[in-house]
């Protein structure tokens, strides 16, 4: 291959070559960035309201979206009355609220990474009775709202008096469907079938294929699960208001944020008049802003694999 040959891309443009700015580039960038920034300026309000004082946010100054008005003595006083809020009796209650969180989100997840990857690969690569019907109801389980289900979860939790301990509701956060279709379609389209022929030519038992070869290659998908898993059960509100709202302590932190909501005089003048925590615009923003902080994080870690898994069946052999 000559040089010149060696330097024209896929697209057959010269490697060297700059793409020109034509009046149709201009118009497409210059759209998308405002789109952008129709999404953005809402965000980036609400994260420097969490930063402002009562009194900066009140009385309305700041300047632009007012960054004028971020004190560290504003933030030192939200985080007071956060952690403040619940009193004597449930001390740190925000704190206990994120824990609790973490247990469910975390079980749920690697309950889900357990259940999911193996019935993936059963309903890709074996071969038995009612396999399509139980693709079927699976992807019938993916798409029916989470909001038909709490009744009768409830009732089930129930009648084994576990209402209000939060061991029930992780383990029902393992099932996730949704994991089992991306298991499906990964080892269904991404995994070599040679591969598995080959191992089962070499003696190899279905589960040893599993764990041995088709387990190590299967890191993006690994990824995918986990991370969707886990912000499903980091979100998840009307289960844990289902199963926990016995208990104050034992409530998530999508509970104990309308918790928190319910008893700001913004919004209930009523019930805040008792309370010696007086929770504002800022303590709101705060305390929301730190309850997605898990999930910047385990997007972080997983960043890599996601990026490369979320094509994960788009092109096969």
């Amino acid at each position: 291959m000559s040089a010149t040959g060696a330097r024209v891309r896929a697209g057959g443009r010269p490697s060297g070559a700059v793409r020109r700015w034509d009046a149709g580039r201009i118009a497409r960038v210059t759209f998308m960035t405002l789109v952008a920034l129709v999404f953005l300026y809402p965000m980036v309000g609400f994260f420097v309201v969490a930063l402002r004082s009562d009194a900066s946010v009140a009385d309305g100054t700041g300047g632009f979206l007012g960054i004028g008005g971020i004190s560290p003595a504003g933030i030192a006083h939200s985080w007071h009355e956060i952690i403040s809020y619940g009193g004597s009796d449930t001390p740190h209650v925000y704190l206990t609220w994120i824990g609790n969180t973490i247990f469910v989100a975390v079980t749920g997840a690697v309950l889900a990474l357990i259940a999911a990857l193996p019935s993936g690969y059963a309903l890709a690569r074996l071969r038995f009775p009612g396999k399509r019907y139980v693709l079927i109801v699976t992807l019938l389980a993916m798409v029916m709202p989470n909001t038909v289900l709490v009744i009768p979860l409830f009732l089930e939790v129930n009648a084994i008096n576990a209402v209000g301990t939060l061991w029930p509701v992780a383990v029902i956060m393992g099932f996730f469907p949704f994991g089992v279709y991306l298991s499906y379609i990964h080892f269904r389209t991404a995994m070599p079938f040679e591969l598995v022929e080959a191992a089962r030519i070499d003696g190899l038992g279905e589960i040893r294929i599993f764990f041995q070869i088709a387990l190590p290659i299967s890191k993006q998908a690994v990824a995918l699960v986990a991370f969707f898993s886990f912000v499903a059960n980091w979100t998840n509100f009307f289960l844990p208001l289902a199963l926990l709202t016995s208990s104050f302590s034992e409530q998530t932190i999508s509970v104990g944020i309308q918790s928190l909501i319910s008893s700001s005089p913004l919004f209930n003048p009523t019930t805040a008049a008792g309370l010696n925590v007086k929770l504002y615009m800022p303590e709101l923003a705060l305390a929301t802003a730190i309850s997605t902080v898990p999930m910047l994080i385990v997007f972080i870690v997983a960043q890599r694999f996601l990026i490369r898994g979320q094509t994960l069946g788009a092109v096969k052999g």
